[in-house]
């Protein structure tokens, strides 16, 4: 087994104060159903936003260490991840990851190698490849404007 670099432990509990924090307590939040899931769609996030947010970071933080890496200077990019629920809950529900970057100064083929090179480093990418129905797409580049 290769050397653990990092561990992050979190927590979930249901009933009504639902909530999941981390073991380290620098996050903590409410749960709620969405609406369109039958829940109450309260004031809480759920499981697919901390998932899209999870890997937007991630995805952020590969694409930043592999342009340093490449002598790339890093500059105002983001990414966005749209995560769907797709499927039926007596049948079962799976994933659909649509991932957005945003790379303004950075010509076309740079910003293509980069995003190649990111999600081949994600660890969200690489637990996702193959699972998840997923597209990642520059969204604009020096040489693609926003649109």
């Amino acid at each position: 087994m290769p050397d653990v670099l990092y561990t992050a432990t979190a927590t979930a509990t249901g009933g009504a104060g639902a909530g999941v924090s981390t073991s380290d307590n620098r996050l903590e939040l409410g749960l709620s159903v969405p609406a369109a899931l039958g829940g109450d769609d309260g004031p809480g996030t759920n499981p697919e936003q901390l998932f899209a947010s999870g890997y937007a970071a991630c995805f952020q933080e590969a694409l930043e260490a592999v342009a340093r890496l490449g002598g790339t200077e890093v500059g105002s990019w983001s990414v966005t991840v749209t995560t769907s629920l797709v499927g039926h809950l007596t049948e079962g529900m799976d994933l659909t990851a649509h991932v957005a970057v945003t790379m303004p100064g950075v010509d076309d083929e740079t910003a293509a190698d980069l995003v190649d090179r990111a999600y081949a480093a994600c660890p969200y990418s690489r637990a996702v490849d193959g699972r998840v129905e997923r597209d990642v797409v520059i969204t604009e580049a020096a040489g693609r404007p926003k649109g």
